[in-house]
C-alpha cells in the first residue's frame, strides 16, 4: 500500500470518527410540528367529532376516529388543577401511586415510587401519566365502539361519569369496579386490577338486559398531547414500539407527523395486524406505557397522529362481539405503565405470557452483543453490589475472551516496535523519496515476517463491543443513578468532577455537559482516559509518516476532551480496557525480549544480540 493510499484511509477513518463523536455530542435538532389547537367545547377533537361512518366487517380495520376518541381539551393552569377537576379513586401499590379518574374511567395519574427525577434528596418522584388538561397530558383510556345500528351514545365515552363503591381504592389486594348504565338496556362494568409492580388488568363487561342483540367491539388507547420532550439522541429510541406476532416496529414521534392521512380516521395512521399476540405503546428512554391485548385474540394495533390537536395516539382494537339479549360479554386486556426494568420485563415475558416484552428496550443493531453484555453486567452488579466495579470486572472478562485472538496482534506490534530503529535508518536513507521508503519498509516487514495490519485486530474486535456497551449504559434503567464511589453517583451521567470544583472536593456542580466550560475544565475520569490512551500508544510502533505520527500523538488528548461529556460508566470501561490492554501488551513485549521505555526509545536486548550473531530474533525462529 503506497503512502498516498495510507493517507487517504487514515483521513477517512479520522474524519468518520470526528463526525461520529460530533453527532453524539451535538445531535441535530428536530423541528416540532406546527399544529393548531382545534379542540371543541366538549373536549373531543374536531376531526374525530365529524366522522360518523360505522366500522366495517370485523371492526378491526375501517374504524372511524369518532368510534375510538381521544380527549382534546384546553390545558389547565397546572397538573394539580387537572387532577382535581374530576372525582378520583386512589391508586396505591408497593411501586405506584396516583389515582384513576371516574370521568371516562381513565388511568391518567400515575407516579413511580422507586424513582426520583434527580439525585437531590428533596427531588420529587418520577411522574409517568398525567390527565387530559394538564401540561404534557399522557393517559390510558379503555372502552367500547358501537357497531351496526347501535348509536354512539349507547356506549360509554371519554366523558362518561362512572360510579364506584364508596371508599374504593385500587391496590394489589383490592380491584376497582366501575359501572355505568346507559338507561337503554345496557349495563357496562369495568374491573381494574393491578399487581405489585407495573401491570394493570382491565376487564370490560357489557350486560344486555334488552330484547335485541347488539354489536360492539372493545378498544384500548394511550394518548399523549403535544410533542413529548425527548432527548433526541440517535442511540436511544423514544416513541412508538409495536410488537406484532414476533416482529418489532419502532416509530419516532417525528415520523408519526409524516404518516399518510387516512380520511376515515381523521388523522395520520399506520396499522399492524395481530393474529395471535402483540402489544403497542409509547416508550421513553427509561419508562413506557404499553397496551397488551389478550394472547390469542386477533386485533389491530394502530398508530395515529391527529394534526388538529397535536395528539399522538396508539390503540388496540379487538374484533366485534355480539351481545345477545340477556347475555353478558367480557373482554380482558392489560396495560403496562412503569419502568423498563429488564428483570420485570423478562418476568412478564416468561411468566405472564407477554412474548418479546424485553425487546421494548432498544437493544440496537448489535442486539446479539448488547443483550448478553447487559445480562453479564446485571449479574455482576447483583454479585458485587457496585455497578462501576461490575463494569471493570466485565471488561476483564471481555479481554480474557478476546485474548487468544489478540495475542498474535500484540506479538506483531511488539516485533514492529523492535524494528523501529531500523525503520528510522530507512527514513534517513530514503530522504524525501516516499516510494523508496515504502519499498524498504515492505522488504523489512517481509524479511522479519511481520504483518503491519495484524495490530488492527484488537481494535476491530473492540469497536462493536464498545458501541454495544455504550448502548447498554445509555438506554438501560439499571445504569440510571447507579453509584460507583465518591462523587460518581450516576454512571449514566457525565463525570461530575471538574477543576472548577477541585475534582469533587468542593460542593458545587461541574459545568453542564456539552458547554465550552465542560470541554475545557474536564474531570478526573477523562484525564485518566487520556493518560491511559497515551501509555497504551507508547507501546505501539509510530507511523513512518511524520504527519500521521503527529496525528496519532495528539489522539489521546483529543479523545480526553471529546469524551468528557460521555456517560461516566462508559469512560470507566474505556479506562479499564486501556489499562488491561497496556498490561497485556507490556508483558508480551517483555516475554519476547523487548524492554519498552515509555518515556524514550525502546531498548532491545535480543535485537542487538541477533544483529551481532546475524541470526533472527527468538520470536521469529521457525516461522
Amino acid at each position: 500500500m503506497d503512502d498516498q493510499n495510507k493517507n487517504l484511509i487514515l483521513a477517512t477513518v479520522l474524519s468518520a470518527l470526528v463526525l461520529l463523536v460530533w453527532f453524539v455530542l451535538f445531535p441535530p435538532e428536530q423541528q416540532a410540528p406546527s399544529v393548531a389547537e382545534t379542540a371543541t367545547s366538549d373536549g373531543v377533537p374536531a376531526p374525530a367529532r365529524e366522522a360518523g361512518a360505522p366500522p366495517a366487517g370485523d371492526g378491526t380495520l375501517a374504524v372511524t376516529p369518532g368510534a375510538v376518541p381521544g380527549v382534546g381539551v384546553t390545558p389547565a393552569e397546572s397538573r394539580a388543577n387537572a387532577v382535581n377537576a374530576s372525582t378520583r379513586i386512589p391508586v396505591d401499590t408497593p411501586r405506584l401511586t396516583g389515582s384513576i379518574s371516574l370521568t371516562g374511567g381513565r388511568i391518567d395519574d400515575i407516579a413511580l415510587k422507586d424513582y426520583k427525577e434527580t439525585l437531590a434528596p428533596d427531588s420529587p418522584i418520577v411522574t409517568l401519566l398525567s390527565p387530559a388538561g394538564a401540561p404534557d397530558a399522557y393517559y390510558a383510556l379503555h372502552g367500547w365502539v358501537p357497531a351496526g345500528d347501535l348509536p354512539s351514545d349507547a356506549v360509554p365515552s371519554a366523558s362518561t361519569e362512572w360510579t364506584a363503591p364508596e371508599g374504593a381504592r385500587l391496590t394489589p389486594d383490592t380491584p376497582l369496579t366501575l359501572t355505568w348504565d346507559n338507561g337503554a338496556g345496557l349495563i357496562f362494568t369495568r374491573v381494574i386490577s393491578v399487581d405489585d409492580d407495573f401491570m394493570f388488568t382491565v376487564a370490560q363487561s357489557v350486560e344486555n338486559t334488552g330484547d335485541v342483540a347488539v354489536r360492539m367491539f372493545p378498544y384500548g388507547l394511550v394518548a399523549r398531547h403535544g410533542e413529548p420532550d425527548v432527548e433526541n439522541f440517535f442511540i436511544s429510541h423514544e416513541g412508538v414500539v409495536a410488537h406484532s406476532d414476533g416482529i418489532v416496529e419502532r416509530l419516532e414521534y417525528g415520523d408519526m407527523v409524516d404518516l399518510d392521512v387516512d380520511p376515515t380516521e381523521g388523522g395520520r395512521v399506520v396499522k399492524y395486524q395481530i393474529t395471535d399476540e402483540g402489544w403497542i405503546g409509547f416508550a421513553d428512554k427509561y419508562w413506557m406505557t404499553m397496551l397488551i391485548p389478550s394472547t390469542g385474540t386477533p386485533a389491530t394495533s394502530v398508530v395515529k397522529y391527529v394534526d388538529g390537536g397535536a395528539i399522538y395516539q396508539t390503540e388496540t382494537r379487538m374484533p366485534v362481539v355480539e351481545v345477545a339479549a340477556g347475555a353478558t360479554v367480557t373482554s380482558e386486556s392489560r396495560l403496562f405503565a412503569g419502568a423498563k426494568e429488564w428483570e420485570e420485563l423478562r418476568y412478564y415475558q416468561n411468566e405472564q405470557g407477554v412474548p418479546g416484552f424485553v425487546d421494548a428496550i432498544d437493544w440496537g443493531w448489535f442486539f446479539f452483543l448488547t443483550k448478553p453484555i447487559f445480562q453479564a453486567l446485571h449479574f455482576l452488579n447483583a454479585l458485587i453490589g457496585n455497578m462501576g466495579l461490575a463494569i471493570i470486572v466485565l471488561t476483564l472478562g471481555i479481554k480474557a475472551i478476546l485474548f487468544p485472538l489478540a495475542y498474535k496482534s500484540y506479538v506483531s506490534m511488539a516485533r514492529m516496535k523492535e524494528l523501529q530503529p531500523e525503520m528510522e535508518k530507512l527514513k534517513e536513507k530514503a530522504g524525501d523519496d516516499r516510494q523508496k521508503l515504502q519499498t524498504g519498509m515492505m522488504e523489512l516487514y517481509k524479511k522479519n515476517k511481520v504483518n503491519p495490519a495484524a495490530g488492527c485486530l484488537p481494535i476491530l474486535l473492540q469497536i462493536p463491543i464498545f458501541f454495544s456497551l455504550y448502548k447498554v449504559i445509555f438506554v438501560t434503567i439499571e445504569l440510571r443513578h447507579a453509584p460507583f464511589f465518591g462523587p460518581f453517583q450516576d454512571l449514566s451521567a457525565p463525570d461530575p468532577t471538574s477543576l472548577l470544583n477541585l475534582f469533587g472536593l468542593l460542593p458545587i456542580a461541574a459545568p453542564e455537559a456539552g458547554t465550552i466550560l465542560a470541554l475545557v475544565f474536564i474531570g478526573i475520569l477523562p484525564i485518566m482516559l487520556g493518560v491511559s490512551m497515551w501509555f497504551q500508544q507508547k507501546l505501539n510502533p509510530a507511523p513512518a509518516d511524520p504527519t500521521q505520527a503527529m496525528i496519532f500523538a495528539w489522539l489521546p488528548w483529543v479523545f480526553m476532551f471529546m469524551l468528557g461529556s460521555f456517560a461516566s460508566g462508559l469512560v470507566v470501561y474505556w479506562i479499564a480496557n486501556n489499562t488491561i490492554t497496556f498490561t497485556q501488551q507490556y508483558i508480551i513485549m517483555r516475554s519476547h525480549g523487548s524492554k519498552p521505555d515509555l518515556f524514550g526509545n525502546i531498548k532491545s536486548g535480543f535485537r542487538k544480540k541477533a544483529a551481532a550473531n546475524d541470526v533472527r530474533p527468538p520470536s521469529s525462529k521457525g516461522k
